[in-house]
Order: structure tokens, then C-alpha cells, then sequence
């Protein structure tokens, strides 16, 4: 069943899947088995995941914003049959699928990364171009904001943060900046935020077609909700829970998500972990996993005409042995 792009680019949620088919086909979803959309958004993979589950399958959708999981539940009523939604985090797999007395599933999907939703509502404080107070949390429930992050984390924080989770060149400059300036009074705004950004760094990366503030609000972004820290225990909790034959599907959207996803995958399909020079194998590790893509699958030039932000879009795809 293709997907009806009419129905993707429906701007009352706001959503549009990417590598929707891609998705539905890597996932090879069987009518009655289980499936688990762990990054459920605005339901426009899981919309899709549904439709072609049989009264006998069932549909699992995790996320831990609330806003997500009430339009979901709109979007979803159809099929409310065969669909559970959950607030929660996706790395909590084990939890998730204990609470709902469920042992193993038939595939699982996780769409990394701030939805399209996210980015758009103004008030979130996810986006650089609207200005909002300094928030960047996916759940609005958590303690830590972006607030606390720019006005408490120490300089070394902030530097390191940025460098690492943003790769920004000027991590030290802009630290600095930010430390300096929230001496006089606290960074409260993301206007304010990214004018200071501006200000920290030389004319010639002012000049790059890149937005000045893109990488400093990811990495600030990415410290708020802990992301990176969520996908190893996402990837052995997936590989766990799987039936046979079972498919994970993970869809990144920066190098520093594809490469945790891509080595995870890696060694899942691996096992053995003794050093190359052992004659034997004594670690008595079994590869968990099979690699259905070797290279990650990337959005078409006929996708990236009516959703410019699939265009760092990277489906990876692995198969439980």
C-alpha cells in the first residue's frame, strides 16, 4: 500500500513522516503481529503501521511529549482498536512492554531527533527563528530546561556540550560569551540566545549559509533531554524484545545519532567482541542481529521536493536473529 502524499502533507498535524515507505517497508509488517513506535510524534508513521494490522496485531506508540500523544490520539481513533499509546521514554522498552504483559514484538520504528511540531510551535523554545522562553523540552513534566542549562551549567559544561553535541567550531568563543553576558542578568529568551551566539562569533562563520545559532541550539537541545544517552539502552532493550525475524527501524537525522545507531547495529550483528589475534573465540558472544542495510537508506529527491527536513534523513535497518 503506497502512501497517499495528500494525507502526508496534511497541515492540521503538521507532520510529515519521513521515509514513509521506506519505514513500512523495512518494517515487512505482518497483519496481526505487534509493533512499537517508539517516537510516535503525530502519529504519521504509526497512522500507516496501523492501517495495515489486522484486528489481531497491535500497535504500541511511545512518547514522552503529552502534546504528541493527545493529537496521536486524535489521528489514531480509527484504529483504537489495535493501538495503546504510552507516555513514556523509548529507552524504556523493558518497562513499557512488562506494564502491558507483552514478552516480544515483531518490529520496532524510533524517528530520532525534535519532531516537526516541536519545531514549529513558537512557545516549545526549540527553534532559533521565533523567539520564546528558553524551554527545549520533549517533556514538559521533565525538571532540567534550557533555561537551567544556559544560565547554571558552568563554563566547561557549556563549552563541551556545544563541541560535542553541537560539533560547533566556536564552542569556546560562544561559552564564554554566554557565561559573561548571564553575569549581568539571565539569558531568559531564545532571541536573546541566539543574538549572543551572533555576537560571539567571527564574520566569517556569520557569512556561512548555515543559521550561526543551528549547532549551539541542537547541542543545548540534545543536553535538555538526554538523547544521545537514551539510544544505547533504546538498541540492547530492541535487540532483547524482538521475535525472530523480528526488524528494527531507526531513522536518524545527525552524525552524531547515526553513528551511535550505526555502531550499535554493528556490534548487535557481530557478538564476538575478542581481539582480532585470538585464535578461538572465548568471550562467547552471538551475534543478536543481522544488518538489512549496509548503508543507510536516504530520502528520495521526489520526497525532499515536499519535505525539505528529510533531507538529513538516514534509515538504518537491522533484522533479530
Amino acid at each position: 500500500m503506497a502512501f497517499d502524499r495528500n494525507a502526508v502533507e496534511d497541515q492540521s498535524y503538521g507532520h510529515k513522516p519521513v521515509l514513509l515507505d521506506e519505514c513500512l517497508e523495512a518494517l515487512d509488517i505482518k497483519p496481526d503481529g505487534i509493533y512499537l513506535d517508539g517516537t510516535l510524534g503525530r502519529a504519521g508513521h504509526s497512522l500507516e503501521i496501523a492501517r495495515r494490522l489486522s484486528g489481531k496485531g497491535r500497535l504500541i506508540g511511545v512518547d514522552r511529549d503529552e502534546t504528541a500523544l493527545e493529537a496521536a490520539t486524535e489521528r489514531l481513533k480509527e484504529f483504537a482498536d489495535r493501538v495503546t499509546l504510552v507516555h513514556s521514554n523509548f529507552s524504556a522498552i523493558h518497562s513499557i512492554l512488562d506494564e502491558l504483559g507483552i514478552d516480544k514484538i515483531d518490529g520496532m520504528l524510533f524517528d530520532l531527533g525534535v519532531s516537526s511540531p516541536q519545531l514549529d510551535d513558537a512557545q516549545r523554545g526549540f527553534s532559533y527563528m521565533h523567539d520564546a522562553p528558553l524551554d527545549m523540552r520533549m517533556d514538559r513534566t521533565a525538571a532540567l530546561t534550557a533555561y537551567d542549562v544556559v544560565n547554571s551549567w558552568s563554563y566547561e559544561e557549556l563549552r563541551r556540550i556545544l563541541f560535542e553535541y553541537g560539533e560547533e567550531r566556536y564552542a569556546p568563543l560562544i561559552a564564554k560569551h554566554i557565561v559573561r553576558s548571564r553575569e549581568a542578568a539571565p539569558i531568559e529568551t531564545t532571541a536573546q540566545l541566539t543574538e549572543l551566539i551572533r555576537q560571539a562569533m567571527p564574520n566569517a562563520a556569520l557569512r556561512e549559509k548555515q543559521h550561526p545559532a543551528k549547532r549551539s541550539f541542537q547541542a543545548i537541545r540534545i543536553a535538555v533531554n538526554g538523547e544521545l544517552d537514551e539510544l544505547e539502552p533504546m538498541m540492547e532493550a530492541a535487540a532483547e524484545r524482538l521475535n525472530p525475524t523480528g526488524r528494527l527501524a531507526v531513522i536518524t537525522f545527525h552524525s552524531l545519532e547515526d553513528r551511535i545507531i550505526k555502531k550499535s547495529m554493528q556490534r548487535l550483528a557481530t557478538g564476538c567482541t575478542c581481539p582480532p589475534e585470538f585464535p578461538v573465540c572465548v568471550c562467547g558472544k552471538k551475534p543478536k542481529m543481522k544488518l538489512i542495510t549496509r548503508k543507510p537508506i536516504v530520502s528520495t529527491a521526489a520526497e525532499l521536493e515536499y519535505n525539505h527536513r528529510a533531507r538529513s534523513a538516514k534509515l538504518r535497518v537491522a533484522e533479530k536473529l
